[in-house]
This record gives C-alpha cells, sequence and structure tokens, in this order.
C-alpha cells in the first residue's frame, strides 16, 4: 500500500486500502476444501456494510455482479466473491478484533501525516485522549465467550459486551477521531470478571509510545480518578484530567474543606460558547491536594469550573484532578480541556449507537470473537468517515452538500447499488459532477446554471 506524500491529504482509497492490508493479515482456521469465500473477503465485506450504512448492499453486488459481470465490491473494496452475511459471520467468528489494530494505526496516522492532528493540539503542543466504556450488547438468551456476564438478585442472568472507545478530542472541535477499542472480555488465568479500567489499562500499555509521542493527556470520567490508575499514567510519562467528584474522593474533599480561602486561586474569563452566547467561567484551583487517604498518597492539583450566563445563572459545573501544573495563566484552559471529555459522549458514543452505525445492534454474535470483530470494524469505518471528513477536500465537499449523514449514506448506498465505479475518485467525480461543486462548479453566472435555469422555471405562472 502506497503511503502519500507528507503533508498530502489521504483518499478514500488509501484508507480502505489499510483495511484490505489487515484483511489480508487474518489467518484461515477452516479445514477441509469448501474455501470458495476467502477470509479478506468477508472482513472486506464486512466492513463495506458498515463503511456504506447499508445491510443490504452486498446482496445488491452479488445482483449487480450477474447482470454486469463486475461489481462495486470489486473495484471499491478489493472483495472478488461477495459472501453471504452468514458466510462473513461464520467467517470473521475466530478471528480477534485485534488482528485490526494496525489499520487503526496506520489510518490514524493519515492524519498525523497531513498535519489535520495539529488543530487539536493544546496546552502547548498537547493531545487530548479521552477514555469511556460503553456496551453495545445485552441479551438473557445469546452469549459467548467474550460475553461480560451479570447475575441479578432477581434470578435473571444478563451477557453483554462492553468497550473501552478512546477518542481524540479538542475544546471547540466538533469532531472526535476514534482510536482502536479495547474490548472488556474475560482474560485467561484471571479469577474477577474484568472491567473498564482494567482494559484501559491493556490499552494504555499498548498505545504508550504512540501517546508519549503525541505529548497526550489522558480525560477519563471520575472512574479513573484514582490512585493505581493515575499511578500507571504517569509511569509512562503521560499526563491526566479526571473528572474528580466529591461523593467517591471523600478524603481528597475533607482536604479541600479544612483549606482557607487564600489557599484556593480563581480566574474568571468571558467566553463566547458553541451557542454563540457569551458565558462567564470561574475556575478556582488549589495546588498538592491528595487524592485518597493514607501515607504516601497521590498529589494531584484540584480545579473546579462554574459556567453562568449574563444573569448570574449557573449551566454548568465539574471539578477534576489532574498532575499538570496549574496557575493563573492556564487554569481556564486546563478547565477547558478536562470539560472536552464530553465530545466522547456527543461526538463518539453516541454517533457510532444512534447516527446510522447501529453499534448496539446484534449483527451477528457467534460462539468466539464475532460480536467484539463486528465492532471494532463499524468502529474503524467510523474512524474512516471522520478522517475523511477532516482531510479530504471533495469528500467533505460532496457530505456538506448532501446535508445530514442520513441523506448522504442514502446516496452512497443508491449510486453503489445501480451505477458502476471503476474507483473511489471515479465515485466522487460523478457525485460532484452531477452536484455541479467542486472541479465542476459552474463558471457562468448563476441565472445560467442548469440550477438556475430550474429555479427560474420552478417560479414561472403557469397561462
Amino acid at each position: 500500500m502506497d503511503r502519500p506524500a507528507a503533508g498530502a491529504a489521504p483518499s478514500c482509497g488509501q484508507c480502505v486500502g489499510f483495511v484490505r492490508e489487515a484483511a489480508a493479515g487474518f489467518p484461515d482456521t477452516r479445514k477441509g476444501s469448501n474455501t470458495s469465500h476467502t477470509i479478506h473477503d468477508a472482513v472486506m465485506s464486512a466492513f463495506a456494510v458498515f463503511f456504506l450504512q447499508s445491510p443490504s448492499w452486498l446482496s445488491c453486488q452479488r445482483a449487480m455482479q450477474d447482470e454486469k459481470g463486475m461489481s462495486n465490491a470489486l473495484t471499491l473494496f478489493g472483495i472478488g466473491a461477495v459472501p453471504t452475511d452468514n458466510h462473513v459471520r461464520r467467517l470473521l467468528d475466530p478471528a480477534s478484533p485485534e488482528l485490526l489494530n494496525g489499520a487503526f494505526r496506520e489510518i490514524l496516522g493519515l492524519l498525523k501525516g497531513c498535519g489535520a492532528l495539529e488543530r487539536y493540539r493544546v496546552l502547548g503542543g498537547r493531545t487530548l485522549v479521552a477514555l469511556d466504556g460503553t456496551d453495545f450488547h445485552s441479551s438473557e438468551k445469546i452469549s459467548c465467550p467474550d460475553c461480560l456476564v451479570t447475575r441479578h438478585k432477581d434470578g435473571r442472568t444478563v451477557f453483554s459486551h462492553k468497550a473501552v472507545t478512546p477518542v481524540i478530542v479538542a475544546p471547540g472541535v466538533r469532531h472526535a477521531v476514534p482510536m482502536r477499542p479495547e474490548f472488556v472480555t474475560p482474560q485467561d488465568g484471571a479469577e474477577k470478571q474484568d472491567c473498564e479500567i482494567n482494559a484501559s489499562k491493556r490499552w494504555l500499555e499498548d498505545t504508550a509510545s504512540w501517546l508519549r509521542e503525541a505529548g497526550a493527556v489522558l480525560l477519563g470520567d471520575d472512574l479513573y480518578a484514582h490512585t493505581p490508575f493515575c499511578r500507571k499514567v504517569l509511569l509512562h510519562d503521560l499526563h491526566f484530567i479526571f473528572t474528580c467528584l466529591r461523593e467517591s474522593h471523600k478524603a481528597a474533599y475533607e482536604w479541600l474543606d479544612l483549606l482557607e480561602p487564600g489557599d484556593f486561586q480563581t480566574v474568571r474569563e468571558t467566553r463566547r460558547e458553541a451557542d454563540g452566547r457569551k458565558r462567564t467561567w470561574t475556575v478556582r484551583f488549589a495546588r498538592g491536594i491528595p487524592l485518597s487517604g493514607g501515607d504516601g498518597a497521590l498529589r494531584v492539583n484540584w480545579i473546579e469550573l462554574t459556567v453562568t450566563d449574563a444573569g448570574g445563572r449557573q449551566s454548568y459545573r465539574n471539578c477534576w484532578a489532574t498532575d499538570m501544573d496549574a496557575d493563573a495563566e492556564n487554569a481556564v484552559e486546563l478547565a477547558a480541556c478536562g470539560r472536552s471529555r464530553w465530545t466522547i459522549e456527543n461526538g463518539n458514543n453516541n454517533t457510532l449507537k444512534t447516527k446510522g452505525y447501529h453499534l448496539e445492534h446484534n449483527f451477528g454474535h457467534g460462539k468466539e470473537h464475532l460480536a467484539n470483530t463486528l465492532a471494532a470494524l463499524n468502529i474503524l469505518a467510523f474512524l474512516t468517515h471522520t478522517v475523511l471528513e477532516l482531510t479530504e477536500k471533495h469528500y467533505r465537499l460532496i457530505r456538506e452538500r448532501l446535508g445530514s449523514r442520513r441523506e448522504f449514506f442514502l446516496h452512497l448506498h443508491v449510486l453503489t447499488v445501480y451505477h458502476l465505479f471503476r474507483s473511489w475518485e471515479d465515485f466522487e467525480d460523478f457525485v460532484m459532477k452531477a452536484l455541479e461543486i467542486g472541479p465542476h462548479a459552474p463558471t457562468a453566472p448563476p441565472e445560467l446554471t442548469s440550477k438556475g435555469l430550474i429555479r427560474r422555471y420552478a417560479k414561472r405562472k403557469p397561462r
């Protein structure tokens, strides 16, 4: 796979190419001669369904292959023989989602290569990475070895899947950039059931070199603001800003309650927020607060943010613990960074669940790793869309012109069902020509373009 030149924007074909590289590394565990469909084709078929947000797309491509002797499955995704849904599930079930880690790393690297990650730099060149766990499957009947098991007092047993879904965020930046997930699954040799914190520790160990290079500052909710995980972060020469609530940090707040007013510093700043309104940010902070009780407690800096409107009404309040130095110059920025953790909910998890990706839908559960592997492919599709929207001019033009996410993917599905494209560049050019945008934007006066003439005709009164 050819890498784009330094500074060059990645293309859709390059992103898909990295997924194909990962798919080529999936092992084939089948025995016997019934191998009409390859593991590569199964991986790319599943990815294509998530990329196009179209469950019926594979069957449409088989019909196109029969009719035209060629299909977009082949030209756009490199799928030689389009498998059925059941074939895909059966072939992917033994495959670990970790086999996709390389694709996540390569596609994310495209952002760095073209300089698109610079807009995410904060605090003098650091990168914010928010951590959060999200559930994506729950059932009382269907289970697999990767399931978490919850036994309720009423006798019910619930099987579920959960993943830690890290994302790159920044204050004022709408897009959250998903990184590879880490799944919460039973671990070999472990007596206790896996949990979000342990999964985050595994992800941290695996991703530490990238995080150090990026000067990462980890964000997380109150679950992460405890000494063992904080020390793990510091051990890797990283930083943290974690939500710190009174209810779960009694020792820290007992200490804070004993401080004199002069032990706190306060900074106020009027800021224009995303809704266009001006609000007052009041940031209060104190240094050297013990995060827990007992000797040898980890000392942190505590930051409180209160946001009020012009009438003095409070619209937001939160508190964080951080290892980063806090002073009058950076306290507001530290608070803004801590607050940006919510982008993982609105810009990532909510999008994956409600904006066409249907992460919580049971696309296939299997008997081994299928549910987690399909979830990883779904998140990989979302990462690809995000990278293209941030960097690829023609993709972004089309996306903006078609408006809603739903409308965009509806057009993508319909066009690739009825028309054969030789490449992603061919597809983009076709759409831009039809919409008269990009290189096909009209040069004639607006009233003489096709759209202008249509509007003029529509306004004519019938005789």
